[in-house]
């Protein structure tokens, strides 16, 4: 077995300075009067960032505060693939009964998504659970390595995950996760249910219930009227489908084309992932240096700022064993316990319905804010939500053996 060995964050001087040097000769496009944000990303919010970028934003000070955050790395092999050098952070409990909890970011995002809700897991609140928590950048992403073979899709997203926390002498576990993490933790609820015990997820993807698959909820669909955030939410998911779906084209199809852009120029990666950030965020006030540290994550990645792409092309039907791809994360998966956050201004917003088809559901909240970065922009919804899980009166009590969480 591997060793774990602690990681310190750490970028060269030289790879700062060619960023800066990117930045200083950064040409930039015309943009229409009044334009706004219905184009893409502002021209002026771009040029003010770069700007700071450049000029202002300190990556050592940033590089300084997450290692502050018990930061390891270890060998992982995936069947049929190469060893993968994985990055993760592990903040484990002083509590005498802990729930070991796996969480996995999605794209745009990073293991920096998990540092607002580290530390208060860990810690735990009198008579509720507490958890060891341990949050990887996934292969290709962040400070972990990547493939140079095709076909890694979503299994082998979820043998990255699922051997670390056996690695790490987790036999059981549970999840939370958005995005990819979502997905990722579906997969991995299918291919190690005796594992993964339950799974608490943002991003919820069910369908319409049919009258022969689930005759009750059927039922409770045909019957009741859509509540107010119910049809708000069909109006968001237009919104999406039609006006904001086209990355996921372009990254499902060709991902190497827009990869030249995106390792080529900084300046192109923060254009195309703060659209991200301001469009699929509830009003969250950005600062600028979350801004670049978000981004500066994906600029010095291991594997490149482009290597991330790929997942999407991998885990399309298309490309992958259908029995596996993000298509089939939507649908019911038996036997792990699943909890799930509906946030207003996520990418998809469905009825209650729609997302009990998706498994066994012990546990829904409906949050009055949010978006798509849960726990970056509600760390507190996020926080309630595992403590009533997995607390003494929640659905998911006593999932992992002997780790009732009191």
């Amino acid at each position: 077995m591997a060793s774990i060995e602690p990681y310190n964050v750490s970028v060269s001087e030289s790879a700062i300075q060619r960023l800066h040097k990117k930045l200083e000769a950064a040409d930039f496009p015309d943009e229409l009067d009044e334009a706004g944000w219905d184009y893409g990303a502002s021209l002026a919010d771009v040029k003010r960032l770069t700007t700071y970028w450049k000029d202002q934003f300190n990556w050592k000070e940033q590089e300084a505060k997450l290692n502050e955050l018990p930061h390891f790395k270890t060998q992982i092999t995936v069947d049929g693939f190469e060893t993968l050098n994985i990055h993760f952070l592990h903040l484990k409990s002083n509590a005498d009964r802990t729930i070991p909890l796996l969480f996995i970011h999605g794209w745009p995002g990073s293991f920096l998504e998990a540092t607002k809700i580290l530390r208060p897991l860990a810690e735990g609140i009198k008579d509720g659970p507490a958890f060891h928590v341990v949050a990887p950048s996934l292969p290709n992403y962040g400070f972990s390595s990547g493939t140079k073979n095709r076909g890694f899709a979503l299994p082998q997203y979820a043998e990255t995950c699922h051997k670390l926390m056996l690695a790490l002498g987790y036999d059981q576990y549970v999840t939370q996760g958005g995005d990819w993490g979502c997905m990722t933790s579906r997969i991995m609820g299918l291919l190690y249910p005796s594992h993964v015990k339950a799974s608490h997820i943002n991003m919820v993807r069910g369908h319409p219930p049919t009258l022969t698959s689930n005759p009750i909820l059927y039922l409770k669909h045909a019957l009741f009227s859509y509540n107010s955030r119910e049809t708000y939410g069909f109006d968001r998911t237009k919104w999406f489908t039609i006006e904001g779906a086209g990355y996921r084209t372009q990254q499902s199809t060709k991902p190497q084309t827009l990869g030249y852009a995106l390792a080529d120029s900084p300046v192109g990666l923060l254009a195309w992932v703060y659209e991200k950030l301001h469009d699929w965020t509830d009003k969250y006030s950005w600062t600028d240096d979350e801004i670049l540290t978000w981004v500066s994550i994906y600029w010095f990645s291991t594997a490149g700022p482009a290597a991330n792409l790929r997942i999407y092309y991998e885990a399309s039907p298309l490309h992958c064993d259908p029995a596996y791809s993000r298509d089939v994360t939507e649908k019911y998966i038996p036997k792990v316990k699943l909890g799930l956050a509906h946030f207003p201004k996520e990418l998809s917003v469905v009825p209650k319905t729609w997302g009990r088809t998706m498994g066994p559901v012990v546990y829904e909240s409906e949050h009055l804010a949010g978006g798509h970065f849960a726990a970056w922009e509600q760390p507190q919804a996020i926080l309630d939500d595992l403590r009533a899980m997995f607390g003494r009166k929640g659905g998911a009590y006593g999932a992992v053996e002997g780790k009732d969480g009191s």
